[in-house]
């Protein structure tokens, strides 16, 4: 996948800040995407100072596997909440670059406008490569939330003061709920629907879960035949 680097890696955590103040305004919130063919996952696991970021491609709506890449890299910036987009990004870029399949959508574990800056890994990742996100994460950043039912499918709006920054959302009857936030060129209903679509008999979406065990070593991707 081709991409446009926005900005310098090797930086300080002050310049980081102001390049996510100042790309916040690039995420479109609304809806611009066409038809959804392909949905991607991403993950990264780290040992020492290596990164393994894995990409998975899904078809979709069947939400089986078709192209995947594992690319390790040397970690370049610190561990700083709010800030790991800076840690995770350029692995994960390293991995798209390599993917035969481009995908129409992408489900990053993590946040995007549920963010202190309203930017975060979903959002980052969304503006570079100019692609729809969205921040589907495990546990919260910031923000508040009501009541939220037990049946699947249920959603609870969070709140940082008076703005909606994204939504509580549960995938599953009786399990955890999930944190899903606009990423880049996605609404925040389209997201909580795409990520719903996305989840089949577990809390997490599949997109997830098979980044997740690619970037583990628990499994290999076959990518599909690309030729007529």
């Amino acid at each position: 996948m081709r991409y446009k680097q926005l900005h310098r890696w090797d930086i300080s955590p002050e310049e980081a800040r102001r390049i996510q103040n100042e790309l916040r305004n690039r995420v479109v919130r609304e809806d611009r995407f066409g038809e959804i063919r392909w949905v991607a996952g991403v993950d990264l696991g780290f040992k020492q100072d290596v990164a393994s970021a894995s990409v998975v491609v899904l078809n979709f709506p069947d939400l089986q596997p078709v192209d995947g890449v594992v690319a390790e890299s040397q970690v370049q910036f610190p561990y700083i909440p709010g800030l790991l987009s800076y840690r995770e990004t350029p692995p994960l870029l390293k991995a798209f670059d390599q993917l035969t399949t481009e995908p129409d959508l992408i489900i990053a574990d993590g946040q995007g406008f549920a963010h202190p800056r309203r930017f975060g890994i979903a959002s980052h990742l969304g503006v570079i490569l100019d692609k729809p996100t969205i921040g589907c994460a495990k546990s919260r950043l910031l923000g508040q939330y009501g009541a939220l039912q037990s049946e699947a499918g249920s959603v609870a709006y969070l709140h940082d003061k008076d703005e909606i920054i994204g939504a509580a959302v549960r995938t599953r009857a009786n399990v955890k709920e999930v944190y899903v936030s606009i990423g880049h060129r996605v609404s925040l209903e389209s997201a909580i629907n795409l990520t719903l679509a996305c989840c089949r008999k577990y809390r997490l979406p599949e997109t997830t879960r098979f980044a997740h065990n690619a970037a583990s070593g628990k499994i290999r991707i076959q990518k599909r035949d690309s030729t007529p």
